[in-house]
This record gives structure tokens, C-alpha cells and sequence, in this order.
């Protein structure tokens, strides 16, 4: 963001900034919180609510906190149902997570993260995943963002360009955290077709993850995910389903696998 002489944010910037840390908020914040996070004057973060207010895109509630508002919400939820892949991924994802009684993720790169565009819960179950649709996760953790490391980083030396200076993140004492180890993890996931993650981006959690060519017939515009509670359905049980995952996906819609 454009950043002032005395490393302020100015402008319409700033605006944006007030809007993004809202975001952070479900239950609404109050404008002490809001500057203290912004780290701008109160006068400067009022006047930003002001402006989200009038735009419909903020808005207080009876306790006179700071919410989203309901334009904002419109917005992105048309434009999260309207996107193409999103329509064609949906019935494969709602498939799955009947049939394994799992979560079903529909996932594409950003930088380093993987961003998730859809999530399906199992119809019934307990116990479900925290993920939610916009969240992150670092891709060298995860299934999804190992899938699609794998058909961009070819070589080794891919692999330490994209990582840089910047240590991978160890998420769990499985995650992967070397150039050398995820070279080798994105060359297994190319030969057999699919990645997987054994609990290296959360405890407890495993996953299984195909390329969906939404887009284009060569270039994966994401990728399909079933995470799964390791003591509900272990890693191995996903991965002699693999037949029959890929059975099903080409059963649904246009979404190629």
C-alpha cells in the first residue's frame, strides 16, 4: 500500500487498509481497536469507517462495533457463486465429502499460499475442519499446494529460487522444510498424479489432492482436496480409494482430473 512520508497510509489506501482489518472482526470491533491495529490518528480511521459506511461496505451494529456491511457481503458472495470454477467444482466437491464423509477443498496458488475458493463439509460428522473459503495456508504444508508446486517448480534449482531467502515455515514436525526434501516431494507427486500431506500442515489432519483443469487442458487452474481426521480415514485408506476418486471425478461435470 502507498505509504506517506512518515510511513503513514494516505488516501484511499488507508481506506482499504480499515476495510481489510474489519474483515478480521465477525463480531464487529470499535474504532480504539480498529486505530490501535491501523496504527493511524482516530480522526483519519473515522473518517475511513465513514467513507466504508456510505459505500455500504461497513456498518455498526446496536453496540455501535464496527461490522462488515451487507454490500460488501452481496458482493463477494455473488462474485464467490458466480465464478466459473467455482460452478463446476461445486458438484465434485458436494460428491465427495458425501461418499468419503470428509471435507472436500477446491484450492489455487497465490505466491507462496494456497488459497481455498470452495470448501464441502460431510453431510453428517461430528467433527469438521476449521478451513474456511479465502483462508491460507503455506503450500509447501499442503496437499493442494504441493499438487501445484509440482507442474511449476521442475528442478532443484526451481525449487531454491522460489523458496528465496525466506525459510519455509514448519507448521507441524512432518512438514516439509528443505529444498532438497520438497524437490524430491514435488517429483513423487508429478510420477504418481497426486500429493499428499501426512499431517504436515495440522496435527490430526491428512489429505490427498488431484490437478483440476478448469481452465486449460495442460495447466491446472487449481486443485481438488479430501482432508481428511487421521483416526476417521487414515492417509492409506484415501490412497487405495484412488481408483475410484478418479472414477468419480470423471463422472461430474467438465472438471478433468
Amino acid at each position: 500500500m502507498e505509504q506517506g512520508d512518515e510511513g503513514r497510509l494516505v488516501g484511499s489506501d488507508r481506506v482499504l487498509a480499515v476495510l481489510k482489518e474489519l474483515a478480521r472482526y465477525p463480531d464487529g470491533a470499535g474504532l480504539e481497536e480498529l486505530t490501535r491495529a491501523i496504527g493511524s490518528p482516530k480522526p483519519t480511521v473515522h473518517r475511513a469507517l465513514g467513507a466504508l459506511r456510505r459505500a455500504g461496505l461497513a456498518d455498526q451494529d446496536a453496540r455501535g462495533r464496527y461490522v462488515l456491511g451487507d454490500e460488501f457481503l452481496r458482493m463477494a458472495f455473488a462474485h464467490h457463486e458466480a465464478r466459473p470454477e467455482h460452478v463446476r467444482i461445486q458438484p465434485v466437491l458436494e460428491t465427495m465429502a458425501t461418499r468419503f464423509g470428509e471435507t472436500a477443498h477446491y484450492a489455487v496458488l497465490d505466491g507462496r499460499d494456497v488459497v481455498y475458493r470452495a470448501k464441502v463439509d460431510p453431510p453428517s460428522g461430528a467433527v469438521r475442519l476449521t478451513s474456511t473459503v479465502g483462508g491460507r495456508n503455506p503450500a509447501h504444508a499442503t496437499a493442494v499446494g504441493k499438487l501445484l508446486l509440482s507442474h511449476r517448480l521442475d528442478t532443484l534449482e526451481d525449487v531454491e529460487s522460489w523458496i528465496g531467502v525466506s525459510a519455509l515455515v514448519r507448521r507441524t514436525p512432518q512438514t516439509v522444510c528443505t529444498a532438497a526434501d520438497l524437490h524430491r516431494e514435488l517429483q513423487e507427486t508429478r510420477e504418481r498424479g497426486y500429493a499428499v500431506d501426512d499431517q504436515e500442515n495440522e496435527p490430526g489432519i491428512n489429505c490427498i489432492a488431484l490437478p483440476v483443469y478448469a481452465t486449460s487442458p495442460v495447466t491446472p487452474s487449481g486443485a481438488l482436496s479430501i482432508s481428511a481426521l487421521t483416526y476417521r480415514t487414515p492417509l492409506r485408506a484415501l490412497i487405495d480409494a484412488m481408483d475410484e476418486i478418479r472414477s468419480l471425478l470423471g463422472d461430474v461435470g467438465e472438471v478433468r482430473c
